[in-house]
């Protein structure tokens, strides 16, 4: 038996070396496990024969068992390359046939699919119809390219420390043009439903009464808002703009320099004077102390002309044909009050410390809607012996943006980066685990199948139910241990050598009795 069982040497010896040679050629195959050859003895025993009696009769392969060791991760140059640091594998998906591989290397492809080298997709939590992420059936994962329309600012967030011991300002006529005129002005980015960027400035006026109460202005781009309400008036109102146009052709007759109702009369008639009267006092607000009369009509006018200017006219410049024109006091937006200790109390500012309902006109028109309605928050503002400032702004408007970049975060999220500063969940990656991962099917392209051997794959996202992390811009590389595969290899050449001396032997052994005489 000495013959078969140095051919069965000989033979588990080229099995270990051809496992041992698989593991050297794929040192540098990104995401591959190296394997090791698990051997067995052989016994030929009769139906009723005495164990350990008989020597056996060789070895036989048992197995070739790859080791799911975790690999080196390894810096890479592509955003698109993931590494897991852990247990798990990437489920992709190729013609319909599901794979779990370890290699993630991936780009895009022409369909802004998440491919890898054989085209194969990679799956995972996708986008549902509300934008956000549809956990459930893994999916191709696609990156949606196109561009983030605009958000329309519907809500301010403004938390201010302000100094209790500042001063009442020595002009007591508001104006946002002049310093003098307020203690603290905090401008913000808002953004209308074109997504155009205005600057609204919030205003804040120690009060003279000495309880603890800051008056509240706001401004766009520099002009008041009770500014802007007469302007967008002069602009889009269907009465002011038949003001105009019969203002206008009076002036073709009859030049304004004795802007009376008189001399509107003569040139053009009493009745289209009275017209033009009765147009002009939509501009002019009621409350205000010059409703319209033919002594105001030229600052009717005015205003008119004023609003027509823009974007001509600099904000400081309608700000003052507006007020001159319409005689408008500016209008404060409400008023913040302080108890003893400093805090803002709620119910003088609105509900849960809101101004309700801003109005911001539009002004010159973009397109957009004409009036940008904001609830501005001012939760958390308080008035201590201290310099005032600022502790918190946010809104929640953005302008339009491209998507400029991505990146793969720890849990899978696949998270846009665009030009407006915004950023967005595309999809999210899985990772699938198996009871028993030496029981997948090896199918090449460091690849592998389910089997009845490992268990049903079991889902989650990265860092949950001993799944591992995900690690963007990075590879696994091979787990193969090169210097000890070298050593394994010397070791099989001289287990290959011993055997083959055991065929040798047994070769000589039955020469010798052959030639027995």
């Amino acid at each position: 038996m000495s013959f078969q069982q140095g051919l069965s040497g000989l033979n588990a010896a080229a099995k270990s070396l051809d496992v041992i040679g698989n593991n050297i050629a794929n040192a540098s195959t990104v995401g591959f496990k190296g394997s090791t050859t698990q051997f067995a003895d052989v016994y030929a025993n009769a139906l009723n024969g005495a164990g350990g009696m008989t020597a056996g009769i060789g070895v036989k392969t048992a197995a070739i068992a790859q080791q799911f060791t975790q690999g080196n991760v390894e810096a890479s140059s592509n955003p698109l390359d993931i590494a897991i640091n852990g247990a798990g594998f990437f489920r992709i998906e190729q013609a319909g046939v599901t794979q779990y591989s370890r290699n993630g290397q991936f780009s895009l492809d022409k369909e802004g699919f998440i491919v890898n080298a054989q085209g194969a997709k990679l799956t995972g939590y996708g986008l549902g119809a509300n934008g956000l992420l549809a956990a459930g059936t893994a999916v191709p994962l696609k990156i949606d390219t196109a561009d983030q329309p605009p958000k329309v600012t519907s809500e301010m967030q403004i938390q201010l420390q302000l100094d209790s011991r500042a001063s009442t300002p020595k002009k007591t006529e508001f104006d946002p043009a002049d310093p003098n005129t307020y203690n603290k002005q905090v401008p913000m980015s808002v953004y209308d439903t074109l997504g155009n960027s205005h600057t609204l400035s919030t205003f804040y006026v120690k009060s003279p009464s000495g309880d603890g109460t800051w008056n509240v202005y706001a401004a766009k781009d520099g002009t008041e808002l009770g500014a802007l309400g007469a302007i967008g008036k002069a602009q889009t109102d269907p009465a002011a703009v038949t003001a105009r146009t019969a203002w206008d052709t009076a002036s073709k007759v009859v030049p304004p320099v004795a802007a009376n109702l008189a001399t509107t009369a003569a040139a053009y008639g009493k009745a289209a004077a009275d017209a033009v009267v009765a147009a002009a006092s939509v501009i002019v607000p009621p409350a205000t102390d010059a409703p319209a009369t033919p002594d105001n009509l030229a600052e009717v006018r005015a205003a008119a002309d004023a609003a027509a200017a823009i974007p001509g006219a600099t904000p400081v410049q309608i700000d003052a044909a507006i007020a001159k024109a319409l005689k408008m006091a500016p209008q404060s937006i409400g008023t913040l009050k302080f108890d003893t200790n400093g805090g803002l109390n709620l119910a003088s500012t609105g509900t849960a410390g809101k101004f309700l309902d801003v109005k911001i006109p539009i002004v010159p028109t973009t397109g957009a809607e004409l009036v940008l309605e904001v609830d501005i928050d001012f939760a958390g503002t308080t008035q201590y012996g201290t310099t005032t400032s600022e502790k918190f702004l946010a809104q929640d408007g953005y302008k339009p943006g491209s998507l400029q970049r991505f990146s793969t975060g720890a849990d899978g999220s696949i998270l846009g980066q665009y030009s407006n500063g915004q950023t967005k969940v595309l999809g999210q990656v899985v990772l699938a685990n198996f009871t028993n991962p030496n029981g997948l099917q090896p199918l090449g392209n460091n690849a592998w199948a389910e089997s009845s051997q490992s268990g049903v794959p079991l889902m989650g996202t990265a860092g949950t139910g001993g799944l591992g992390v995900l690690q963007a811009s990075a590879t696994e590389a091979s787990s193969v241990d090169l210097t000890a595969e070298l050593v394994n290899m010397i070791t099989a050449q001289r287990v290959y050598q011993a055997n083959a001396q055991t065929i040798k032997t047994q070769d000589s052994v039955l020469q010798t009795l052959v030639n027995l005489r």
